[in-house]
C-alpha cells in the first residue's frame, strides 16, 4: 500500500488528509465549506494520523482478508471475469451526529407509515385512483402491480413489514429519498457485515466513538417477523426464501438466515399442501409460519404469478390468501418502489397523513402527465430519464451526456408511452472521504437506511449501508457497476453495551434437540461437500507422493515405481486418459503437463482444482448450515490452488491444503450436531474415502502384478498409515501385512472395511422420509459389500491378503456396490422430483 502522507499537510495538520479536495458544488460529509473539519469528525480523522499510513493500509488489507474468510461476496452480473467478487468495503466509515440521525429516523418513519397506507389502498377499496390522486397508469402500467394480489389480506394488517429508502445529501445539508425499496429490501445484512469488520480492525476508535450498535435493530426485527405468524407458537418457523447460490446477494441471504435463525430455502424445499406451507425435511413436512422472501413477487408463485418461474412455490398466494402463512413483504409490495409514484407522494401525504412530507423526494415529473411530459421533452439536456420500473425499455439516462441522436430517440420513446417514464432533476450527490489508491478522495455516496415494524409502528437501523461511486467524476453510485460500501456509524452521547441478538425470556424456555431440520436439497449438498472434501485429500495425497518422486532430480531416473504411482493418479482423480491409455507412455517419460493439468485445471474434470471448487460450490448452497470458523476453512481453500504455480509450489501448496482437508474434517467432528447434516456429511467423506482407496488399491495391485513391482511404502504413505504400519510390524512392508491394514483392519479408520462399518451405522440412523422400507434397498447393499470383503479374507492361518484376479475382483464388486449405494442414496434422499399436491380442500 502507497503513502497515505501527502507532500503539502493538511490544514488542520494531519497529514492524513493532505491533498484532500471535494467539489464546491456539493455538501462534502468530512469538511465544511469553509475549509474546516466537521466537529464530529475530529476523533476518528486524528486517530487514524496517529495510526499512521503503513499501520492503517495494514488494517486495510486486513479488513479484506476478514470479508474472504467470511465469504462475504457480491456477484456482478454479466462480468467477463465469472465468479463471486469479495464484497468490496472502505475502511473508512460515514459518521452522523444523533441529532442528523433523529431526523432521518423520523422522516423514514412517515415515509413508510405513507407507503403502508398507500399499499393498503392500492390492494383494497382503491379509493387513490378513484379520487384521482393517483393516476391509474401509475398502478395498473405498472409490473409490479400484482392483480392477483388484490384482497389478499397483509399478515398482521403489515402490509409493509421491511422498508428501505436509498438517501442522498443536498448541497444545503438535508436529505432527499432518490428511491423507495418495498419489495424485499436487501442490504441489511451487509451493513450488518461491515459493522463486523470495521469494529475488529478498528476496535478502540470504533469503541470510544460511541458508535450506535446494531443488534437491538436485529433483535427487534426477529421479535417482529415472529409476531407476524398467523399462529399461535412461541417458536413459530420462520424461513428466509432465497433464488440461490447464483443470487448477486446470496451470501447476505446465508448470513441474515444464520443470524437470525430462520431456515434459509429455496422453491424446491416448499411445498403448499391444504392451502398451508409446508417445509420438506427428511424428517417429513413441517408447518411454515413466516417467510421471509428475497425472490422478486412475480415470481414466487407460477400458478397465479409468472407461470415460468423455476424459483416460486405453486399455491404459495392462496395460503398468504388462506392467512395460513406470513409473506414478508407480502407479493405485490413493490408497487410503491414506482417512480412515477414519487411525484404524487407530497399531496398523498398531505391528504393520508395529514402532515407534509419530512424529506422530499428527489425533483420528480411523471411524463403521464402532460404538462409535466412537457416540461421533460423540453429539459432533456438537464434531466434524468427513468423508466417508472427498473426493468423498463431503458436505464437510467442522463440527457446531458446524450448526443442529439440519442436524444431525439429517447423522446421519441417517450412520447409514444410517457406513462412508462419519469425525468428527474441532476441532484449533487454529497461527497464522503474514500481510500482509493493510498489516498483519501472525495467520492459521492449514497445511504441505504433500513426499517422494520412492530406493534408500535417502524424502529430504524442506526445507520445503514453506505455506497460511493466507482470514480470520482462518477454521479452513479451502483454495486453492479463497481460501487464500494461503506459502514454508517451514528455517533451516541454516551457508550452503549446493548451488543447481544438474544431476546431475553420472560420464563424458563423448554429444551429442545431440534431445529435441524434437514431439506433433501441440504441434504444432497452436504453429502457431496463429504464426497468432494474426501476426493480432494485422496487426490492430494497421491499427487503429493509423485511430486516427491518426480522432483527428486537424483532418485527419479531410477526409480521404479514413478510410472506405476502416475498411473494410479489418474486412476484416483478420474483425469482419464491420463497416464493410461493411448499416448501414456509419451505423457509418463514427460509428466509435468499432465500433473500441472491435474493440479491446476478447473476445467479438467477430477483435477485437484475442479474437486476444490466443486467442495466450495457445494458449500456455498448450504453456508448457513456451517459455522464460522468451518466457513473460514472452506473459503481459504478455495484459494490454494487459484494461481497456476510450478510443481515445486504445488509440493508446499499440498501440504497446506491437507492440513486445511484435515481441519474441516475436525471441525465437522467437533462442532456439528448429531443431526441429519452431520450424518450426510459424514456419509458422504466415509463413502468417497472408500472408494478412492479402492481406486488407489486396484491401480497399484493389478492382479497381474509382482509383489515386488509395488510401492508398498508409497501406499502406505498415500493412505496416511506408514506410522500405524512401523508401530505394529517394525519391519519393510509386507504385502499381506499391508492389504490387511488398508482392506480388513476395522480399527484402522483408513481402511476399506471401516469406512464400510461407518457408513452401516450412519445409514441406520437415518430418518428417512420412507422408514425402513426405503433404508432396505441401502442396508442390502452395504451388507452384499461387507459380505463380499469378510467372504474373500484369507484364513487365519494365512499371513494376509494375497494379489491376483480373486482380491482385484472383490475390490471391483465393492466399488461396484458403493456407486450403486451413492445413487440409491439419491433417489431415496435427494430426488426433488414434485409429486401431484392437493392445493386447496375439497368440500
Amino acid at each position: 500500500m502507497s503513502d497515505l502522507t501527502a507532500a503539502n499537510p493538511a490544514p488542520d495538520g494531519a497529514p492524513f488528509l493532505a491533498g484532500y479536495a471535494p467539489a464546491s458544488a456539493a455538501y462534502d460529509e468530512l469538511y465544511e465549506r469553509a475549509g474546516a473539519l466537521r466537529p464530529h469528525w475530529s476523533y476518528v480523522i486524528r486517530s487514524l494520523a496517529d495510526l499512521g499510513a503503513a499501520e492503517f493500509g495494514r488494517r486495510w488489507h486486513e479488513a479484506r482478508r476478514i470479508l474472504r474468510e467470511h465469504g462475504a461476496t457480491y456477484n456482478v452480473y454479466d462480468d467477463a471475469q465469472a465468479g463471486e467478487r469479495l464484497w468490496p468495503l472502505d475502511p473508512l466509515p460515514v459518521l452522523l451526529t444523533s441529532a442528523e440521525w433523529q431526523a432521518i429516523e423520523h422522516a423514514l418513519v412517515q415515509r413508510a407509515e405513507l407507503l403502508e397506507l398507500i399499499l393498503a389502498d392500492l390492494y383494497g377499496p382503491h379509493t387513490l385512483v378513484r379520487r384521482g390522486l393517483v393516476p391509474p397508469e401509475i398502478v395498473y402500467g405498472h409490473p409490479g402491480f400484482a392483480r392477483p394480489c388484490v384482497g389478499v389480506p397483509p399478515p398482521a394488517r403489515r402490509n409493509l413489514p421491511l422498508y428501505a429508502a436509498d438517501l442522498a445529501r443536498l448541497p444545503d445539508g438535508g436529505f432527499c429519498v432518490l428511491g423507495d425499496r418495498a419489495q424485499a429490501p436487501s442490504g441489511a445484512g451487509y451493513a450488518l457485515e461491515n459493522r463486523a469488520v470495521l469494529s475488529r480492525i478498528v476496535p478502540s476508535i470504533f469503541r470510544d466513538s460511541h458508535v450506535h450498535r446494531l443488534p437491538r435493530f436485529f433483535r427487534g426485527l426477529r421479535a417482529a417477523l415472529g409476531a407476524l405468524a398467523p399462529r399461535a407458537d412461541d417458536s413459530p418457523n420462520l424461513v428466509l426464501f432465497t433464488p440461490g447460490p447464483g443470487n448477486e446477494t446470496y451470501f447476505e441471504h446465508a448470513f441474515l438466515a444464520g443470524y437470525l435463525g430462520c431456515t434459509l430455502a429455496q422453491g424446491d424445499d416448499l411445498s403448499v399442501r391444504d392451502q398451508r406451507v409446508w417445509l420438506r425435511t427428511l424428517e417429513g413436512l413441517r408447518p411454515v409460519d413466516v417467510i421471509v422472501r428475497r425472490v422478486d413477487g412475480a415470481f414466487c408463485d407460477p400458478l397465479e404469478m409468472r407461470g415460468d418461474s423455476l424459483l416460486g412455490v405453486p399455491g404459495l398466494l392462496q395460503a398468504a390468501r388462506a392467512q395460513q402463512v406470513a409473506i414478508v413483504n407480502p407479493l405485490g409490495s413493490s408497487v410503491v418502489e414506482n417512480r412515477g409514484l414519487m411525484a404524487f407522494l407530497p399531496r398523498l401525504a398531505r391528504e393520508l397523513l395529514g402532515e407534509d412530507l419530512a424529506f422530499p423526494s428527489v425533483p420528480t415529473w411523471w411524463c403521464g402527465d402532460a404538462s409535466a411530459s412537457a416540461y421533460v421533452l423540453d429539459n432533456l439536456d438537464r434531466l434524468v430519464v427513468k423508466p417508472i420500473h427498473p426493468a423498463g425499455p431503458h436505464s437510467t439516462l442522463f440527457g446531458g451526456e446524450l448526443d442529439q441522436r440519442a436524444r431525439e430517440q429517447l423522446a421519441a420513446a417517450i412520447r409514444a408511452k410517457p406513462y412508462l417514464y419519469v425525468g428527474q432533476e441532476h441532484v449533487p450527490l454529497s461527497t464522503a472521504p474514500t481510500l482509493v489508491d493510498g489516498r483519501l478522495e472525495p467520492r459521492a455516496w449514497v445511504l441505504r437506511a433500513f426499517l422494520a415494524a412492530d406493534a408500535n409502528g417502524y424502529a430504524a437501523m442506526p445507520g445503514g449501508l453506505g455506497r460511493v461511486a466507482p470514480t470520482r467524476a462518477s454521479s452513479v453510485v451502483s454495486n453492479q457497476r463497481g460501487g464500494v460500501s461503506k459502514d454508517v456509524w451514528v455517533l451516541a452521547s454516551e457508550p452503549e453495551r446493548d451488543t447481544t441478538l438474544l431476546i431475553a425470556a420472560d420464563r424458563p424456555l423448554p429444551l429442545e434437540r431440534g431445529g435441524q431440520e434437514v431439506p433433501g436439497r441440504v441434504a444432497d449438498n452436504l453429502f457431496w461437500v463429504g464426497r468432494y472434501a474426501q476426493r480432494a485429500e485422496g487426490a492430494a495425497r497421491v499427487l503429493r507422493e509423485v511430486l516427491r518422486r518426480v522432483l527428486d532430480v537424483d532418485a527419479a531416473p531410477d526409480d521404479p515405481y514413478v510410472p506405476s504411482l502416475l498411473r494410479a493418479a489418474t486412476a484416483v482423480t478420474g483425469t482419464f486418459p491420463g497416464f493410461v491409455g493411448a499416448g501414456a507412455a509419451e505423457r509418463i517419460a514427460a509428466p509435468e503437463p499432465e500433473l500441472r493439468a491435474v493440479l491446476f485445471d478447473l476445467r479438467r474434470t477430477g483435477s485437484l482444482r475442479f474437486n476444490l471448487a466443486a467442495l466450495v460450490r457445494a458449500g456455498r448452497a448450504v453456508r448457513d448450515r456451517f459455522s464460522t470458523d468451518t466457513w473460514q476453512v472452506i473459503s481459504t481453500l478455495d484459494r490454494e490452488l487459484a494461481e497456476p504455480r510450478s510443481l515445486e509450489q504445488a509440493l508446499d501448496r499440498l501440504d497446506r491444503v491437507l492440513l486445511l482437508l484435515a481441519a474441516f474434517g475436525g471441525l465437522g467432528a467437533d462442532s456439528m450436531v448429531r443431526g441429519q447434516r452431520w450424518r450426510f456429511l459424514e456419509i458422504g467423506r466415509r463413502l468417497e474415502r472408500a472408494l478412492t482407496h479402492l481406486s488407489l488399491l486396484r491401480a497399484l495391485c493389478p492382479p497381474e502384478s509382482d509383489a515386488r513391482a509395488v510401492p508398498w511404502e508409497a501406499l502406505l504413505a498415500i493412505a496416511d498409515a506408514s506410522i500405524t504400519y512401523r508401530r505394529r510390524y517394525r519391519s519393510t512392508a509386507d504385502p499381506g501385512a499391508v492389504l490387511d491394514l488398508l482392506i480388513d483392519d476395522e480399527t484402522n479408520p483408513r481402511s476399506v472395511l471401516y469406512q464400510l462399518l461407518q457408513l452401516a451405522a450412519l445409514i441406520d440412523g437415518l430418518a428417512g422420509p420412507g422408514g425402513a422400507t426405503r433404508q432396505a434397498a441401502e442396508e442390502m447393499l452395504l451388507r452384499e459389500a461387507l459380505d463380499q470383503l469378510r467372504g474373500s479374507a484369507a484364513p487365519d492361518a494365512l499371513p494376509g491378503r494375497q494379489l491376483g484376479e480373486p482380491l482385484d475382483e472383490m475390490l471391483a464388486r465393492v466399488q461396484e456396490l458403493l456407486g450403486a449405494l451413492s445413487d440409491q442414496l439419491g433417489r431415496t434422499y435427494f430426488s426433488r422430483a414434485a409429486q401431484a399436491q392437493q392445493l386447496v380442500r375439497l368440500v
